[in-house]
């Protein structure tokens, strides 16, 4: 479907990939139109070694297979790999490595993400560094004969900082180097790195993609046959495999992704052109803004930008405080991408692990807030923020 906003057109027959891909009624002998949930954790052999598909639940199981071949084609890739969480992804990727590996990550990641390479990765003996990837110039000077991998984000979290990712994926190639692109915030709906020279997309299904707020699971679709040999590989040695009913949940939850995202992406930019009004803002982090910096670099990368979005309040942490307590609607609370909106302060919630030092480097300051816009009404969602802001 074209889009007259300047917006990267939106992938065609998206929604029926994630409704009908690799989920044919005739795949089973009961003719099921909804995908079984199998739940055995093993499965009779012919002989010894001699099974017909699956032998054990954690190498393989028929759900968790229809859910990864509905990942891959989303996101235009060739294989896709569930995993129990997020950062299940992210550490199976780590089992790439060898001690003495050099990862070069974006600095402003999701708090998680920089925890589990700052203070687990380091203990294995692989080194990191945390840039701006808005000095690609200093990325590329930082890169060293150990370097094996570039991780980012695009937009990051929580200061919504757009990565160009050609440019990242030219400089990836030069120096033969794996990139891998953390897409949770845009899911393949609006944005496909795949497309742009990422080796590797990875997502929180947790959030977007599950979409309602029940279920805790990562994935990864890449197109390398070599990649995904090495990480299918890890996700059955590592045991980081999710349930069968979790593959369920989330492969329902993508049916109905697209009408959700356009919901998402309406509701997120009234309240942001709303609060860029509102005299007790100091600043709206949204990159569908025509304010934001780099908002013509984000369009001709993207279909539009999702729900999820940050601005700076006018106060301290105990005006942020006041204000996050007086929500009614929104709920205070973690995590992103539901139906439902959210709302939480990411210096002593999200990043709370990020150490001080780098978090005012970054901008996640006290007074910095997360929105997660869900798909109410609007005109409710905007009269609880005016409520709120009252309060101050």
């Amino acid at each position: 479907m074209a889009q007259e906003n300047g917006f990267l057109p939106y992938p065609k027959g998206f929604a029926t990939a994630a409704i009908h891909h690799a989920q044919e009624p005739e795949k089973w002998d009961s003719m099921a139109v909804v995908t079984p949930i199998v739940t055995s954790t093993t499965f009779k052999q012919f002989g010894p070694a001699e099974f017909k598909k699956y032998e054990y639940g954690r190498s393989g199981n028929p759900t968790r297979e229809v859910l990864e071949h509905v990942l891959a084609k989303l996101d235009g890739g060739k294989f896709g790999l569930a995993f129990s969480s997020g950062l299940g992804v992210t550490t199976a990727v780590l089992g790439l490595l060898n001690a003495g590996d050099h990862i070069i990550s974006g600095s402003d990641v999701y708090g998680g993400t920089n925890r589990l390479f700052s203070k687990v990765a380091t203990k294995f003996g692989i080194e990191i560094s945390l840039l701006d990837f808005n000095d690609l110039a200093n990325v590329e000077s930082h890169i060293k004969a150990n370097t094996k991998l570039i991780w980012t984000e695009t937009p990051t979290n929580p200061t919504m900082q757009v990565v160009d990712l050609r440019a990242v994926s030219s400089i990836a190639k030069k120096h033969n180097l794996i990139l891998i692109v953390d897409n949770t915030f845009l899911t393949p709906y609006l944005f496909r790195p795949l497309s742009f020279g990422a080796d590797i997309v990875t997502y929180s299904l947790t959030k977007y993609m599950n979409g309602h707020s029940d279920v805790v699971m990562g994935a990864l679709v890449t197109s390398n046959q070599d990649l995904y040999d090495k990480l299918k590989f890890l996700q059955n040695s590592m045991g980081i495999v999710p349930s069968p009913f979790d593959c369920y949940q989330v492969n329902r939850g993508l049916k109905t992704l697209a009408l959700r995202m356009e919901q998402h992406k309406k509701n997120a930019l009234v309240i942001a052109k709303y609060l860029e009004s509102h005299p007790k803002v100091e600043k709206v982090l949204h990159p569908g803004l025509p304010s934001h910096p780099q908002h013509d670099l984000f369009k001709r990368q993207t279909s539009g930008h999702s729900g999820t979005f940050s601005f700076y309040l006018k106060g301290d942490l105990s005006s942020a405080k006041k204000f996050l307590t007086a929500v009614k609607l929104f709920t205070l609370a973690e995590s992103l991408g539901g139906y439902e909106s959210l709302i939480e302060l990411p210096s002593v919630m999200t990043h709370a692990s990020v150490p001080p030092e780098q978090r005012a480097v970054l901008g996640i300051t006290d007074s910095l807030i997360r929105l997660s816009v869900g798909i109410e009404d609007i005109e409710d969602l905007v009269a609880d923020l005016e409520q709120a802001f009252a309060a101050l």
